[in-house]
């Protein structure tokens, strides 16, 4: 499974996990969904993959 993909000009993550239901990846991607993420859904070889991704709105950078 390639670890990341292009969907309309946007990098999507794999989350690194192989669902073996669409069930059980849905659920997971309510959950990324309410922290904020985009999530795309993939299927193959009766298995469903999850790509994430979020956009930073904000950086912190601390000083020395």
């Amino acid at each position: 499974m390639p670890s990341n993909y292009m969907y309309k000009d946007k990098k999507f993550m794999w989350d690194g996990i192989d669902y073996p239901s669409q069930e059980k990846a849905l659920e997971k991607a309510q959950k990324y969904k309410d922290d904020g993420f985009e999530v795309e859904t993939y299927e193959e070889s009766e298995k469903t993959y999850l790509y994430t991704r979020r956009v930073v709105k904000e950086v912190v950078v601390e000083g020395q």
